[in-house]
């Protein structure tokens, strides 16, 4: 009898406990999609590559805002928050792979850069200054160097971008290209994974010491915890992940010194995907480039975003 008690109330705890889970999986699930929505109306614009989503937030001079991995319009939205503020308006697409934006036989940052163009001409304006983070920055990098007569000025922030001299990664094992094909596509695996361990996946998803995001003022602390759930719903973004999973490992060598746009390098010395060399690359190769170098704050300049975008924002107002 005691045993029977035992296991029937193990049983009802267990069944509470994943009630509990799923009803927090449906709670962030709504909050992701409801981050959507808040982030803006998205439009689509004809391209040669079919259809581009886009949103736009803000009045004033225009700035196309090429998102990071995981992102979409609304990271693009969300990392120039301060941009519009300023007095800008943002122009945030989804890039290929992306929500609404389709993936094409041919996704590489050259052709991103000719959908992008397209953009541009679907909004007719000439030229525009272009920011890319992260692996934005590689379609943003295209269309500076084969786009040159699209681009105004080139942010290029904490860019995946190619260093001379660095070995490409070796691909996954066979475990862990199962865990990028499948984990990548599901809603349910991000979200135990983000449930489980946040500071593991700012870690490695976000590459910044978890350790700075925790001393940072809550406004950062609530930007990083944005970006971090912002990858959901993830099902709506695997094929854009897994591409720029590519192209970041094997970024091309675009001719940097043909750039005539003026140039801002912005990383941190600590970010763990190693970009504070690439933006030194560029910097050093790109005629009259501005460096922007942190001392710390990872991938997502941790507690130095104010810092960030009033540097960017003068220097968008100096072009």
């Amino acid at each position: 009898m005691r045993r029977r008690v035992f296991l029937t109330g193990a049983a009802l705890a267990a069944a509470v406990a994943a009630l509990a889970g799923w009803r927090d999986y449906d709670r962030v699930m709504d909050r992701a999609r409801s981050a959507l929505a808040a982030a803006g109306t998205p439009r689509m614009a004809p391209t040669r590559h079919g259809p581009a989503e886009y949103a736009e937030a803000g009045e004033g001079p225009p700035v196309l805002m090429l998102h990071g991995t995981g992102g979409g319009y609304d990271q693009g939205l969300l990392f120039a928050r301060r941009l519009i503020a300023d007095g800008f308006r943002v122009i945030a697409p989804s890039r290929f792979g992306y929500l609404g934006t389709g993936f094409p036989a041919d996704p590489s940052p050259f052709v991103q850069a000719e959908a992008l163009a397209d953009l541009l001409d679907h909004l007719e304006l000439a030229r525009v200054p272009v920011i890319g983070g992260s692996a934005g920055a590689l379609p943003a990098l295209a269309m500076a160097t084969g786009q040159p007569q699209h681009v105004s000025a080139l942010v290029a922030a904490v860019p995946a971008s190619f260093v001379p001299g660095r070995t490409p990664p070796p691909p996954p094992d066979a475990i862990a290209g199962w865990i990028i094909r499948r984990g990548l596509r599901s809603d349910v695996l991000i979200w135990g994974a983000l449930r489980l361990s946040e500071d593991r996946l700012i870690a490695t998803l976000l590459a910044t010491d978890p350790a700075l995001v925790h001393a940072a003022p809550p406004d950062e602390q609530a930007r990083v915890r944005a970006i971090l759930y912002g990858i959901l719903p993830v099902s709506l973004k695997y094929r854009g992940l897994l591409n720029d999973a590519f192209w970041a490992g094997h970024p091309p060598d675009f001719p940097l010194a043909m750039i005539t746009a003026p140039t801002l390098a912005i990383s941190a010395e600590d970010d763990r995907f190693g970009t504070a060399e690439a933006a030194r690359h560029i910097a050093r190769t790109v005629p009259g480039a501005e460096l922007m170098m942190l001392p710390d704050g990872g991938h997502i300049w941790a507690g130095h975003d104010a810092k960030v975008m009033a540097r960017i924002a003068a220097f968008l107002r100096q072009v």
